[in-house]
């Protein structure tokens, strides 16, 4: 989930390049749906560079720390269970693969605050194209990911792969919503 990742994160767009992003301020949430709820849960950035050339975002890379997996609808043994099994080799594989990283490398403004941002996204040691839009002010980033899990090789629960799942399927997309604070 924390292609999460969100996953995200990926936005300090055409602010000025003295700005860095506060990783303590920072979020990234992700939402894991299924047939009979969801769960949602946190994710920590590790790490974030940008590049600029002549004051504007060209491209950047955020590298996402798939051992910092929690889940907030849920308080102990329960949430101890799913952040273990997210962390599992059926989802994440996070000692396997401790980070994923989102790396963008077209930016391109749409309208006003709004930029489309296109580039990679590795997680699980599987590399996919990725977009997505992001808003952008003086002080913070916002954008929605919509990840399908499927595509990183994390088939567990999946109806697209398993067609006995009844009410225990999970969906194939999970999102992450990621919100940047600039320092």
């Amino acid at each position: 989930m924390r292609i999460l990742l969100s996953v995200f994160v990926l936005f300090s767009l055409t602010m000025l390049s003295a700005q860095s992003i506060d990783l303590d301020q920072s979020t990234l949430e992700w939402t894991g749906k299924k047939i009979t709820g969801e769960h949602t849960g946190n994710i920590s950035i590790q790490e974030a560079n940008f590049q600029y050339e002549d004051g504007k975002l060209i491209s950047g890379v955020i590298v996402i720390n798939m051992q910092s997996i929690t889940c907030t609808d849920l308080e102990g043994e329960k949430a101890q269970n799913l952040v273990g099994h997210l962390m599992s080799d059926d989802f994440f594989d996070a000692e396997g693969f401790p980070e994923a990283e989102l790396t963008f490398n077209d930016v391109r403004n749409v309208e006003g605050d709004s930029y489309l941002l296109k580039g990679e996204l590795a997680i699980k040691g599987n590399i996919e194209p990725i977009e997505f839009y992001a808003n952008l002010s003086d002080s913070e980033a916002n954008a929605t990911i919509k990840i399908d899990r499927t595509k990183f090789d994390i088939r567990y629960g999946s109806a697209s792969f398993f067609d006995t799942l009844g009410d225990k399927a999970i969906a194939d997309l999970f999102e992450i919503k990621a919100h940047l604070v600039y320092q």
